[in-house]
């Protein structure tokens, strides 16, 4: 058992592996990381089963998480932090001994459970298989280029695909929650070949549509093109 702060978010689900920027400017955040700084420690970043957002402190989340560890600090003013961090390793909260100023909780780390053999190498290369085409149809839908690298690791791959799949973070939750490598690159598997098909579709749906020029959209043609696809989400400075 280990005692570990928590930041529990409203929208993160994070994976070992993964790497999270955080705006820290909270109070009971600030001391917090404060906290970890100094005594060169990580924290839990939790996703938020019940209640309104991280701020809340009677939110409540979910038990399964992962560690983060503070790679990069830029302090800002008024006692703010940004932060970039990287997930380690996943935790299973048995019980909050505190909420205030924020969450501490005592923890046990989880191992996960491979078994690496002829028929997991297999699932592996099946999986990036999948994973390679939505990504390249993820690229092609928004014009946006992403540069992956694949690990050879199927523990790694796993965790790489649950943190990129465009899904529900419910879902995502889903994912870490599972403890065995088999079962979470299958669930995945299972998830890309019932998207990809959708995926395919979409874009030849979107080879088929005429360009639509709008005099009254900000950017001009560029703008129109995203706010089709992706909502007018943008700032107009």
């Amino acid at each position: 058992m280990a005692r570990l702060r928590l930041f529990p978010l409203s929208n993160t689900v994070l994976f070992p592996g993964a790497v999270l920027n955080l705006h820290v400017f909270e109070p009971r955040y600030r001391q917090m990381i404060a906290e970890c700084l100094e005594a060169d420690e990580a924290f839990g970043v939790v996703l938020i089963r019940e209640g309104d957002e991280a701020g809340d402190p009677n939110a409540i989340p979910h038990d399964i998480g992962t560690t983060a560890e503070i790679c990069d600090v830029t302090r800002l003013p008024a006692g703010r932090y940004y932060i970039t961090t990287t997930g380690r390793r996943r935790f299973r909260i048995n019980g909050v001994l505190s909420r205030d100023p924020y969450l501490l909780a005592e923890v046990e780390y989880l191992d996960e459970q491979t078994t690496q053999n002829a028929a997991l190498a297999q699932l592996h290369d099946e999986v990036c298989d999948e994973f390679r085409e939505y990504l390249q149809l993820l690229v092609e839908f928004s014009g946006t280029a992403a540069d992956v690298d694949v690990p050879a690791d199927p523990v790694d791959v796993s965790y790489l695909i649950g943190d990129a799949l465009q899904v529900a973070d419910e879902m995502k939750q889903r994912l870490l929650e599972l403890s065995d490598t088999r079962e979470r690159l299958e669930a995945e598997l299972a998830y890309l070949r019932r998207s990809l098909p959708q995926l395919r579709l979409l874009l030849e749906k979107k080879a088929q549509q005429s360009p639509v020029q709008r005099d009254d959209a900000p950017g001009g043609a560029f703008r129109t093109h995203q706010e089709q696809f992706f909502g007018k989400h943008f700032s107009l400075n």
